[in-house]
């Protein structure tokens, strides 16, 4: 007979993106060691991605278990500027040390700071041997990044054989879809809409959709996801970024989004890119003046 698995709630939570959800679903007894200290580390890295890093910093002591100090790696190197090449150098260190180098959380947080850093290959040097879920669920990411579906198709077929029904099987199609584009859009759509009606509705499956419904050309409905979405968590990045995109379309205002946006994630990608645009702009202004 199977065993329960007491923390199915709190980690499809925390996969789906309700992350006060999987917060509010963590207070689980009689847990093994193993359990109780996956329970532990997916709480913070709810309360990193809800911005709590401090919170996350100051909760996870100098004792901690390999798989907490590495979270709170992760949350050092978000957590400001002046941080970041440190936590990056203790993260370096780590991997070395053959005790501790091959652990999957240590690894998965290596994969997620290294495709911050848009260092790819560095991240899959720690991610590619895969070991867990969310391991090979990042190696699609990462190979949609550097626009190498063929690699993440790989990976998906591998998770595909793990547990099809897995939710991080299903959002890695999704994502792939997405990224293979035409016909596929549909079909990407198709799954978020599904797992928005077998669990919850939350951001990161509205996002989906909306981002969906734009390469459809269907903005305004993508535009009412992303309003829905924007209810859920008025700070959420992608949601902001995809507002900005949706309403330079519709021919709407978008500088309240943007504006937003540039104040709480001045590092985003879409504002990097605009600041790039406009100092370019400046320039050529300046040369023509001149």
């Amino acid at each position: 007979m199977a065993t329960p698995d007491h923390l199915f709630n709190l980690r499809n939570n925390f996969y789906l993106g309700a992350y006060q959800a999987a917060i509010n679903s963590s207070d689980v007894s009689n847990l093994s060691e193993d359990d109780a200290l996956e329970r532990d580390t997916l709480v913070h890295r709810c309360y990193i991605a809800l911005g709590q890093l401090q919170f996350v910093i100051s909760e996870i002591h100098d004792d901690a278990p390999t798989p907490l100090q590495a979270v709170k790696l992760l949350a050092l190197y978000f957590s400001s500027p002046d941080t970041k090449d440190s936590a990056i150098s203790s993260l370096r260190e780590w991997l070395a040390d053959p005790a501790i180098g091959n652990n999957a959380t240590l690894r998965l947080v290596a994969g997620l700071v290294f495709l911050h850093e848009n260092d790819f290959n560095e991240a899959l040097k720690h991610t590619n041997a895969g070991g867990t879920m969310e391991l090979h669920a990042l190696n699609v990411q990462i190979f949609i990044k550097m626009h190498r579906s063929d690699y993440a198709e790989r990976q998906l077929r591998t998770m595909q054989q793990i547990d099809e029904d897995h939710t991080l099987t299903q959002l890695a199609n999704a994502w792939l879809d997405l990224a293979v584009g035409g016909s596929k859009i549909q079909e990407a759509y198709l799954i978020f809409q599904d797992m928005s009606e077998r669990y919850q509705s939350t951001s990161l499956l509205l996002n989906g959709k909306a981002v969906c419904c734009m390469h459809m050309g269907n903005f305004d409905e993508a535009e009412t996801l992303l309003v829905e979405a924007l209810n859920k968590d008025a700070r959420d990045p992608e949601t902001l970024a995809n507002l900005v995109v949706c309403c330079l379309h519709l021919g709407k205002p978008s500088n309240k989004s943007f504006s937003q946006l540039k104040l709480s994630h001045a590092d985003h990608v879409l504002v990097k890119r605009v600041t790039s645009a406009e100092e370019s702009f400046d320039r050529a202004l300046q040369t023509f003046s001149s």
